[in-house]
């Protein structure tokens, strides 16, 4: 679904085919409104997203300000890669991108640990946001998320639910 550029809107840049159905699933909340979010082509890596952020979507970002993007990757057991790659965000976009992930190197982990699919994941995770409830985001793979996602909350929260 495209959004209209000149609203708040979210784009999601999934690492790969794995997150992607996490981001279907967080579609799947009746509460997401699904207008003011888009789900972009996989990313190929987590290197590649962000990668991605210079080569293909900082123009976008620049001419539409309203315009915020996540980068959903795995984290590969490192909880500092976003540290480690923030430099790779241009600085003037930086308050616009948001980086979270599974902790490990495959989002399947957690569907170990849970019991749930990688689509019911993302729709307990929307569940949550929508509810205020912290949930399964303080579960051991997805709570170093913390910090992003207290800048999300105050930042896209109010047009995404």
């Amino acid at each position: 679904m495209n959004t209209n550029r000149y609203k708040p809107h979210l784009l999601v840049l999934p690492e790969d085919d794995d997150n992607r159905q996490i981001v279907n699933g967080f579609l799947i909340e009746a509460r997401v409104n699904q207008r003011s979010l888009q789900v972009l082509q996989l990313a190929g890596g987590w290197d590649n997203a962000f990668d991605s952020i210079k080569e293909q979507y900082a123009t976008q970002m620049r001419k539409y300000p309203e315009c915020r993007i996540v980068l959903l990757i795995d984290f590969d057991h490192d909880q500092d890669r976003l540290e480690k790659n923030k430099n790779r965000i241009p600085p003037d976009l930086s308050d616009r991108v948001f980086v979270i992930g599974i902790l490990s190197k495959k989002p399947k982990d957690i569907c170990k640990e849970t019991g749930m699919n990688l689509e019911k994941i993302g729709e307990e995770l929307a569940k949550n946001c929508a509810e205020n409830k912290t949930g399964l985001w303080d579960h051991k793979l997805l709570s170093h998320n913390k910090p992003e996602l207290e800048r999300m909350i105050q930042l896209v929260k109010p047009f995404l639910f």
